[in-house]
């Protein structure tokens, strides 16, 4: 018969995630120990959970002042956290990413809705205002097209 291994981790490594948590009771978390989670999408050669807080918060805050593409970034290059709800990072990190998802999911609904409200509505909809309204007769409004 085989003497038990000293390392407690043996025996986790070797079967699957869900026999690990009932083989030792004193794991508490049912993090699978052969996966690891990275909060960028480029994994080991991204940044750091500490820079990662930063460069989120950051991104979400300058998503403010009118630059709401910067959501989008942010929710592309913090892919993994918006993909794993049940992951371990930080939780300011996923904060930030998450409602800078739900602010560029707010931007595009009101870019999406102004863009097909002027292009399918147009002058139907907007009557004799949508000359003043509208961009491309600003040449002939004031007399830029006579040198063309």
């Amino acid at each position: 018969m085989e003497a038990a291994p000293s390392n407690p981790t043996h025996n986790i490594i070797s079967t699957a995630p869900s026999a690990a948590i009932s083989m030792n009771s004193s794991v508490a978390t049912h993090r699978n120990p052969l996966r690891v989670d990275w909060p960028t999408v480029d994994g080991p050669l991204g940044l750091s959970e500490q820079e990662s807080v930063d460069h989120a918060r950051r991104f979400f805050k300058f998503g403010f002042l009118l630059l709401p593409w910067l959501w989008a970034v942010n929710c592309l290059y913090f892919w993994p956290v918006i993909r794993r709800p049940s992951s371990y990072y930080h939780p300011d990190l996923r904060r930030y990413v998450v409602r800078s998802a739900i602010g560029f999911a707010v931007f595009a609904v009101i870019l999406s809705s102004w863009a097909l409200t002027f292009s399918i509505g147009g002058e139907r909809l907007f009557g004799h205002v949508w000359d003043k309204l509208v961009m491309y007769n600003v040449a002939e409004k004031y007399g830029l097209t006579g040198w063309i």
